[in-house]
């Protein structure tokens, strides 16, 4: 009896990664080896990237808060540090949003800091 090849799971697998490559430039999308260096090169950098997000997300906030409490002449800072003294719990996402979209509150906050 003849042996049995792994000829068409091989061919699904390279059909998979081929479909996903579609889109990249010159050989990337159509030749098996290099478009499977560029597949895996490109989940490592989405793996990566996922969590680099979060720091991004986080100097952001910071920008915003920063210049929130420096138009009412204060430094991030020791807004930041005042905040702590005074027993205030609020993390930087949602004085972040509340910088941008609700001055008025912001300044509420940054007063009772004061």
């Amino acid at each position: 009896m003849p042996k049995a090849g792994s000829a068409v799971a091989s061919r699904q697998r390279r059909k998979k990664v081929l479909k996903r490559t579609k889109g990249y430039f010159g050989r990337r999308k159509n030749v098996w080896t290099v478009a499977k260096n560029a597949y895996e090169k490109g989940l490592t950098y989405a793996y990566r990237d996922r969590r680099k997000k979060k720091s991004n997300f986080r100097a952001l906030w910071i920008q915003r808060i920063n210049a929130a409490a420096r138009a009412h002449g204060m430094s991030y800072s020791e807004f930041m540090g005042k905040l702590g003294k005074s027993g205030i719990e609020i993390n930087r996402k949602v004085l972040a949003d509340l910088a941008m979209n609700d001055p008025e509150a912001f300044e509420a906050i940054l007063k009772k800091v004061r």
